[in-house]
């Protein structure tokens, strides 16, 4: 396997193994567990899930594939905090948007070529990408995988 390929492989290993552990999680939390906070000062789980369906979805924009299929997230789940709206969408409306988000994109990520995934994501400009190649959508992927992690961490608080 060519070392692009395999790298690519690996990264996208990776973030399904992390898409799938909070899958998992997820199945063992009950929409009641999702609406508490994870600590006295901290998120609820709905609004983390929110977050990560959020950020996942963004992902659609970042990696120059399509709009994003949930864009009222942004503002519920992003660009305020927890508690910042009154109104949110109910734990069964983001447990689909965040099944739903993660199926379209490993539809996506399927069909991209090798290559394809060390070009510039729509964030970094392409001067700015000619001095720093690293700043391509494989290098997204890595940082999204991290953000996985550390948010997982987070709601497994809510098992107790």
């Amino acid at each position: 396997m060519e070392d692009r390929a395999l790298l690519v492989k690996m990264v996208l290993d990776m973030w399904n193994a992390r898409v799938k552990q909070i899958d998992s999680l997820l199945r063992g939390l009950s929409d009641e567990q999702l609406c508490k906070k994870v600590a006295p000062t901290k998120n609820r789980g709905i609004y983390l899930l929110g977050h990560l369906t959020a950020t996942h979805d963004q992902l659609f924009r970042l990696l120059d594939i399509c709009k994003p299929i949930f864009p009222d997230y942004q503002t519920f789940f992003l660009d305020n905090p927890d508690k910042g709206i009154s109104k949110i969408p109910s734990v069964s409306d983001v447990r689909k948007s965040w099944a739903n988000v993660n199926i379209q994109l490993s539809k996506h990520f399927k069909l991209m070529h090798t290559n394809e995934w060390f070009l510039r994501h729509t964030s970094v400009s392409q001067d700015d990408f000619e001095k720093e190649p690293h700043r391509n959508k494989l290098n997204i992927m890595l940082t999204r995988s991290n953000h996985l992690g550390y948010h997982f961490g987070q709601l497994v608080l809510l098992k107790k």
